[in-house]
C-alpha cells in the first residue's frame, strides 16, 4: 500500500504582523489591536494542524477498515486464502513493507509547524505586567464608574458593540492579582463574584476551596472576623484536612475568645465590626472623588446663569485672511478658565494619516519628573505616545498651521506634535499642563519655558468614559471626534492657572486617540486677549502646548 504524501505547511510571514517586540501592550489599545491579528493567524495556523491530523487519521482509518474485512476473510480458511499465491505474495509484502509505511504515518509528527509558529511567535506575546495592568485597569474601572462586579462580569456595559462576560475563573483570577498588591477590597469582591458564579452552577476549572482560602483571608484582613470565621468552615465542610484552614480557624477562635475575656459589650462589638469593615478603596484624596464623579459626568457645578454666557458661533482667527470667508465652528465649554472647542477641525483622513504615521512609533507614554526635570513612566498615566514633526507629512505641517491661524501662536518653534492612544482603562490622573515654581527644571530636557497654552484634538468616538475633566472648576469635556478643544494654562502675567489642572479620565468602553501639540519658542511674542504681550512659546492629545522662555 502506497501512503499519499501530506504536506503541512504554514507561512510565517503571515504570523509576524511587526518586528519587533512592543513592551506594556495593555496601554495601547492601538498596539493591542495588532494581538488580534496575530491571534486570527495564529486560529488558522491551528486549523492548518487540525487538518493535517484530521488527514492522517482518515488514511489510517480506511487502512485499518481495509484490513478489517481481509483479515476477516483470510482467517476464516488461512489455507484456503493462501492457496492463492497472490494473496500469499501480498501478506508477505504487507508485513515486510506496508506495515512499516504504517507505522512511520502513525509516528508522523503533524504539530512541527504549528509549534514553530507558536516559538516564533510567543515573543511578540504580552507578559505577566501586561496581564497585571489589564487586570488593574479592570479594578480601576470598576471604582471609577461605580460598577458592581456582577455588572462587569456580565459585560453589562454602556454602548458595548461586542458583549463579553467573565468566567467564574477570569474572576478569580481578577481577585488574585488584587490580592498580590494586598488590595484586599477588591480581592473580595472578585472572589466572591467567582464563587457566587460557581454557586449558580457555572462548569469551570475554578476551585472553590481555593477561592474560599483567598476570600477568608482577604475578609480578615479587613477586620470583618466573623466572616473570615464563617468562610472558612465552609471551606473545612469542602476539605476537612485543608491545614491552612484548620490552623486559621485555631486562630480566630482563639481571637474571638480573648475579644470576650475584655468583656467587650456586644454593642461596642458591633460597633467596632461595623467600623472595621467599613471598606474603603483608598484613602483618596477630595480631589480623586471629585475626579471620578466628573469621569462619571456627576457633580457639573456650573449655575444656569453661568451657562446663558456660553456661546457658540463662526471663529475666523481674529480675522485671517484664511477663514474670513470659510470661518470655523467654536462653541464654550466653559467659561473660568475659558475652555472652547473647535467642531470639524480635523478631518477623517487627516485622522487615518496621523494614525499611520503615529502607530509605528507609538511608546509608553511619560511624565516629567518634577525633581529632576526628566521623562519617566508613571502609573497615573496610562497611555502610549508618538511624538511627529511637521517636516515629516505635509498633513502634520497643514494641521500645524491651521493651529497658528487660529490661536495667533507662532508653532515655528513648537515641541513636536505628541499623538497619545489609550489603553485598556487608559487614564491619566489630575495634572498641571505648567511647570508650577516649585518645578523650575519641569521642561529642562525639552529647553523650552514654561506652557502658556493647550490644544487636544479629539480623533476618537468614545463609547463610555474618556473625558477631560478640570476638577477644581467641576468641568467635564467629551471626546467627540473631528473636534479639538483649547485653553491657556497661564495668566497674561506669565503665573500659571491653577484651575486648568486636568486629567484624562479611563477608557470604559471604546478607543481613545489623541493628538497634542507641545511647542516652544525662545522668542515667541503673542497678544493676549486683553491685549497684554506674552513672550513665550506653544505646547498641544495631538496636544499643543504654547510655552514661555
Amino acid at each position: 500500500m502506497a501512503f499519499n504524501k501530506m504536506w503541512y505547511t504554514v507561512a510565517l510571514g503571515l504570523l509576524l504582523p511587526f518586528s519587533y517586540a512592543h513592551t506594556d501592550f495593555f496601554t495601547s489599545i492601538g498596539h493591542m489591536t495588532d494581538l488580534i491579528n496575530t491571534e486570527k493567524d495564529l486560529v488558522v495556523s491551528l486549523k492548518d494542524y487540525i487538518k493535517a491530523e484530521e488527514s492522517k487519521l482518515e488514511q489510517i482509518k480506511k487502512w485499518a477498515e481495509k484490513l478489517d474485512q481481509l483479515t476477516d476473510t483470510a482467517t476464516k480458511d488461512p489455507e484456503g486464502f493462501l492457496g492463492h499465491p497472490v494473496n500469499a505474495f501480498k501478506l508477505m509484502k504487507r508485513l515486510n513493507t506496508e506495515w512499516g509505511e504504517l507505522e512511520s504515518l502513525v509516528l508522523k509528527d503533524m504539530s512541527d509547524g504549528f509549534i514553530s509558529n507558536m516559538t516564533i511567535q510567543r515573543q511578540f506575546f504580552p507578559n505577566d505586567e501586561d496581564q497585571t495592568g489589564a487586570a488593574k485597569a479592570l479594578l480601576r474601572l470598576q471604582d471609577t464608574y461605580n460598577l458592581d462586579t456582577d455588572t462587569l462580569s456580565r459585560g453589562n456595559l454602556p454602548g458595548v458593540k461586542h458583549k463579553s462576560f467573565l468566567t467564574a475563573e477570569d474572576c478569580f483570577e481578577l481577585g488574585k492579582i488584587a490580592y498580590t498588591e494586598a488590595d484586599y477590597y477588591h480581592t473580595e469582591l472578585w472572589m466572591e463574584q467567582a464563587l457566587k458564579q460557581l454557586d449558580e452552577g457555572e462548569v469551570s476549572s475554578a476551585d472553590k476551596a481555593y477561592i474560599l482560602d483567598y476570600l477568608s483571608y482577604a475578609v480578615y484582613q479587613q477586620g470583618d472576623l466573623g466572616k473570615a470565621m464563617m468562610l472558612t468552615k465552609r471551606l473545612l465542610e469542602l476539605d476537612p484536612e485543608h491545614q491552612r484552614a484548620n490552623g486559621n480557624m485555631k486562630y480566630f477562635e482563639y481571637i474571638m475568645a480573648k475579644e470576650k475575656e475584655a468583656n467587650k459589650s456586644s454593642t461596642d462589638s458591633e460597633d467596632q465590626m461595623e467600623q472595621e469593615t467599613e471598606v474603603k478603596k483608598k484613602d483618596y484624596l477630595p480631589e480623586r472623588r471629585k475626579y471620578e464623579m466628573l469621569c462619571r459626568g456627576e457633580g457639573l457645578k456650573m449655575t444656569p446663569r453661568r451657562q446663558k454666557r456660553l456661546f457658540c458661533r463662526y471663529y475666523d482667527g481674529n480675522r485671517n485672511p484664511r477663514y474670513i470667508l470659510g470661518p470655523v465652528k467654536q462653541e464654550d465649554e466653559w467659561d473660568k478658565p475659558r475652555i472652547v472647542r473647535f467642531l470639524d477641525i480635523i478631518s477623517d483622513e487627516e485622522i487615518e494619516t496621523v494614525k499611520e504615521l503615529a502607530k509605528p512609533r507609538l511608546s509608553r507614554a511619560t511624565v516629567h519628573d518634577p525633581e529632576t526635570g526628566k521623562l519617566t513612566t508613571a502609573h497615573y498615566r496610562v497611555s502610549k505616545s508618538a511624538w511627529l514633526s511637521g517636516y515629516e507629512s505635509p498633513v502634520v505641517s497643514r494641521i500645524n498651521t491651521r493651529i497658528q491661524d487660529l490661536t495667533g501662536l507662532d508653532v515655528s518653534t513648537a515641541e513636536e506634535l505628541q499623538v497619545a492612544n489609550y489603553g485598556v482603562g487608559g487614564q491619566y490622573e489630575p495634572h498641571f499642563d505648567f511647570g508650577r515654581k516649585d518645578e523650575p527644571d519641569a521642561f529642562k530636557e525639552l529647553g523650552t519655558g514654561n506652557r502658556i497654552a493647550t490644544w487636544l484634538f479629539y480623533m476618537s468616538d468614545v463609547s463610555a468614559g474618556g473625558a477631560t475633566v478640570f476638577p477644581e472648576v467641576g468641568a467635564s469635556v467629551w471626546p467627540k471626534k473631528g473636534t479639538a478643544v483649547f485653553w491657556y494654562n497661564l495668566f497674561p502675567s506669565g503665573e500659571g492657572d491653577y484651575s486648568t489642572r486636568h486629567a484624562a479620565c479611563p477608557v470604559l468602553v471604546g478607543n481613545k486617540w489623541g493628538k497634542y501639540h507641545s511647542r516652544c519658542s525662545h522668542c515667541q511674542q503673542t497678544t493676549w486677549r486683553s491685549g497684554a504681550l506674552l513672550v513665550g512659546c506653544l505646547g498641544f492629545l495631538f496636544a499643543l502646548h504654547f510655552m514661555v522662555e
